[in-house]
């Protein structure tokens, strides 16, 4: 073969050179975006994004020495969240992880090129992000968690916690959660067999969240679900000091409410799936498709239980739920 044509082969191949062999180039640091949907001092995102990390240092990828993680933590505001996306989607990375629908919204308007993976969502095929769970398309995947039943699963978790409640509603922000409809009818379906009339409390800011709090306590008997979207989960502090206040017994989708004074928490451990997420990162980085890569559904759930709560809202927490709890806070 002459040098001129030999050279020519070279350059042909290194543009094909897929991007797994690309990455693990000893010279070249793999770039991945981190957009989160919290502040940077709060422990829940700092806790998703080390669970992230500590999953791809398993897998080899150790940040400073093969990769380069680019974070941005945009809060829950609209406007810092499209900034934050133009921004990494800019840099070119790798791939890029998304911890909420608002985010992945974001990043897909500006990006069908660059690898998305979502560690945190609800209906990724009724937000349109992806075609089907088995088959995503396209240039996203992830991991969600949970199906709309637990609508239903957290009522009942209510009465159990709670039997006199006869009244519940369901807090949720439209804007972060355009998922939430089945929820709230799974929520709804529930509702005439455990005696309960149900309503829905669509809420947009700190002011309107407060005063569903304050109308759903002007009566006796109520009690509160707090739907999951990526509003409530930014708010948290406030969602439960606001049920405290107000004296209604809550039913919540994460541990961290628990945690913060709120009486229960059922639901999926979102940390595992950005542990998780990590796995799927490698196999990107190594040359696989997000198109080929199905969309996970978790795996591991927790239920939390509150007894200081429990004790100041004047409620018994019966022996079996208390059992079967994962953690219980006194």
């Amino acid at each position: 073969m002459k040098r001129r044509d030999f050279i020519t082969l070279l350059g042909n191949a290194a543009v094909a050179w897929p991007l797994g062999a690309r990455a693990q180039q000893p010279d070249r640091l793999v770039r991945i975006g981190l957009l989160m949907m919290y502040a940077e001092s709060d422990v829940k995102g700092q806790a998703f994004a080390a669970a992230f990390r500590e999953g791809l240092h398993k897998l080899g990828w150790t940040e400073g020495h093969n990769v380069r993680l680019e974070y941005r933590w945009a809060t829950s505001e609209m406007e810092t969240i499209q900034r934050f996306a133009a921004e990494l989607v800019a840099l070119q990375p790798d791939l890029i992880l998304s911890s909420s629908a608002p985010t992945t919204a974001a990043l897909v308007q500006k990006t069908r090129v660059i690898p998305i993976i979502f560690g945190n969502l609800i209906d990724p095929v009724g937000s349109g992000f992806v075609a089907s769970l088995a088959q995503p398309g396209g240039n996203i995947t992830g991991f969600v968690n949970f199906g709309a039943s637990m609508g239903g699963k957290w009522l009942d978790l209510l009465k159990q916690v709670a039997p006199h409640v006869t009244r519940a509603a369901a807090l949720f922000d439209p804007e972060a959660a355009p998922y939430i409809e089945p929820y709230v009818d799974q929520f709804k379906a529930a509702a005439p067999s455990l005696g309960v009339e149900a309503t829905a409390a669509p809420v947009r800011d700190l002011s309107e969240l407060d005063a569903a709090i304050a109308a759903q306590a002007r009566e006796p008997n109520g009690g509160l679900i707090v739907m999951p979207d990526g509003f409530m989960f930014a708010h948290g502090a406030q969602v439960t000091s606001l049920a405290a206040r107000y004296r209604l017994p809550a039913v919540y989708f994460f541990h961290s409410f628990a945690e913060l004074g709120g009486l229960l928490s059922y639901g999926n451990d979102i940390v595992d799936n950005y542990r998780r997420a990590a796995t799927y990162a490698d196999r990107i980085l190594k040359g696989e498709k997000p198109s080929d890569l199905p969309v996970q559904l978790p795996v591991k759930f927790e239920l939390v239980i509150n007894l200081k709560t429990a004790k100041a809202l004047g409620l018994k927490v019966p022996e079996a739920l208390s059992g079967a709890a994962a953690q219980v806070i006194e």
